[in-house]
């Protein structure tokens, strides 16, 4: 039997249609359909994926991101997004998702994605424990606590998603050294990684927001274009 998925959705459609492609897939399948009820599915069922619309009654698909997180939960997280709202991508990454796929989406990219996840996340968990020192570390004004996730700048505070603080580590481990977007992806996301470099973009607009580094020209995460990005110090 292959890992549990808890598909959070309110479109009975789409609902019925996912679980059907993942009991295809010899998934085994839990189903919540409000937004209120899938921090319980999730304590209930304590799946190996969640995939959730963003949009649910009684509560977002952001907010059970971000109480999920909160409490630690490191389990996979795949939002559904509308078709054009850039803005729920970011700010679902920003809250600690995974990935994304946009409404409409074809079943072999959102089984390649859902197998992707389900590939890095335990790699990701054991290399989250060797990744380098839980000391605090500075970039510009900003203090970064591994132990804590949290990105200080003097009295202002930002939680950091797993993602975030790994990349931060990895620019700050080699300063001035440039890395592509190929690189960046495989280094946090995984070899496995099924999806586009907007993903890893998004993380930078959302680091260089937290960095106090977000104005017309940044001073520390640098873009060198048509490669990737570098950390200046």
């Amino acid at each position: 039997m292959k890992p549990k998925i808890l598909i959070v959705e309110d479109d009975p459609h789409i609902l019925l249609g996912l679980e059907e492609v993942l009991k295809s897939e010899s998934y085994e399948v839990a189903v919540c359909n409000r937004g209120d009820q899938a921090i319980e599915a999730f304590n209930r069922h304590r799946p190996s994926l969640v995939v959730m619309d963003v949009m649910l009654p009684g509560l977002s698909g952001y907010d059970i991101c971000k109480q999920l997180r909160a409490k630690k939960v490191s389990t996979p997280i795949l939002m559904l997004t509308a078709k054009g709202q850039e803005i729920d991508k970011v700010v679902g990454l920003d809250l600690g998702a995974d990935d994304y796929v946009t409404k409409p989406f074809g079943v072999r990219e959102l089984l390649a994605r859902i197998q992707a996840l389900l590939r890095r996340a335990p790699k990701a968990a054991a290399d989250g424990e060797k990744a380098g020192s839980d000391a605090p570390f500075q970039i510009g004004p900003a203090t970064i606590d591994p132990k804590t996730f949290q990105i200080k700048r003097g009295k202002a505070a930002d939680e950091l998603t797993a993602k975030e603080l790994k990349l931060l580590q990895l620019f700050h481990a080699h300063p001035g050294e440039v890395f592509s977007r190929d690189r960046l992806l495989n280094e946090v996301w995984g070899y496995g990684y099924f999806g586009t470099t907007r993903t890893l973009d998004q993380v930078v607009v959302q680091l260089r927001k937290k960095l106090g580094d977000n104005g017309g020209e940044p001073r520390h995460l640098i873009t060198v274009h048509g490669v990737g990005y570098k950390l200046v110090v």
